[in-house]
């Protein structure tokens, strides 16, 4: 089984040659992403093995199976960067890792939540210039705070369970309520109901077509005026313009995002030697309330080992004929 690793670091060559002494595939890296002009690599492979900012719309789908690859497998857990009605049309069989760990990403937005609110990154900064004024560093206690999680699956879960932890309220929005946290005493409401009653609005929901920019110009008028806001989920769940309206306003006090929706012209890749043209992102930067990093909130050991493993594992139940549970086998017609 020869396995075409596209948009590949060596983190992910590292995890995944560990993870491959079970298998012994064979395994070769591209570090370009994959897409329709990179898509002709793939030619002489049965699986292609892909990450976030890999677009596999139609176009390059149909590459795929003209090459006769057998197997696409997601080392991550959306899937909105690819054609699923187009793969189903191919056969081509889409694996994912929708479990790597929920810690990982959950953990990484109270990172964000604290550092905006106390200021670390403005006082990092100050400190190693000798600037030990606290003037601009005022905090507030999360104890008390209304915090709102949109989406409530397993990352949603951890989010709410530690901001409960620091005595927060929760209440949540989530097509699908999960029993289990109002029983911990989550409040579930409507979207509009939510962003007027939250000071911390988390974003933990997949990116689909139906919520393509679910925070938008109307809903950002519900809102507390000072709201923080934090997305590590999708960067198409929000309206970067309206967002930077909203900064501009004070409509929102804080913005953290660890995703942004046109990152795959960004992230993963060192630009500090060029000039980014991404008008909207620069934008971002100058605002003294914003943290962004770089699509980083699932960079763990204990991940980058479970998605190697469970790719591989993925890819395995699949040749073997057998049923795969992250197979994405819904319609979508």
């Amino acid at each position: 089984m020869k396995i075409a690793v596209f948009s590949s670091k060596k983190y992910d060559r590292a995890f995944l040659e560990a993870a491959n002494k079970n298998y012994n595939y064979e395994l070769q890296f591209f570090e370009p992403r994959l897409e329709v002009k990179t898509a002709p690599l793939a030619l002489g492979f049965d699986v292609v093995c892909v990450f976030v900012n890999d677009r596999l719309d139609r176009s390059t789908l149909e590459i795929l199976a003209q090459n006769k690859i057998k197997i696409i497998a997601l080392r991550c857990a959306g899937f909105n960067n690819i054609d699923l009605q187009a793969a189903q049309e191919f056969n081509l069989p889409v694996v994912r890792v929708p479990a790597y760990s929920p810690y990982a990403v959950a953990e990484h937005t109270i990172a964000l939540i604290l550092s905006l609110n106390r200021k670390i990154h403005r006082a990092y900064h100050r400190i190693r210039e000798g600037n030990f004024a606290l003037d601009g560093l005022l905090g507030f206690d999360l104890n008390g705070c209304t915090a709102g999680v949109i989406g409530t699956g397993k990352i949603g879960q951890i989010v709410s369970k530690i901001l409960q932890g620091f005595g927060c309220k929760i209440i949540a929005y989530d097509l699908y309520p999960n029993p289990e946290l109002s029983d911990r005493g989550v409040e579930y409401l409507s979207l509009n109901e939510l962003a007027t009653n939250a000071d911390i609005i988390t974003l933990h929901c997949p990116l689909t077509l139906e919520n393509q920019h679910l925070i938008n110009a109307e809903l950002i008028t519900h809102m507390k005026p000072g709201v923080m806001l934090i997305n590590t989920s999708r960067g198409g769940l929000i309206d970067t313009k309206a967002v930077i309206d909203g900064l501009k306003s004070q409509k929102i006090g804080y913005l953290a995002l660890d995703v942004y929706e046109g990152e795959e012209s960004l992230f993963f890749e060192d630009r500090s030697d060029s000039i980014i043209q991404d008008d909207i992102f620069e934008r971002l930067l100058t605002f003294p309330n914003v943290i962004i990093t770089g699509h980083q909130a699932f960079f763990t050991r204990n991940a980058l080992q479970n998605i190697a493993e469970t790719t591989l594992a993925n890819i395995h139940q699949i040749q073997q004929g057998n049923s795969c549970p992250n197979q994405i086998t819904k319609k979508i017609y």
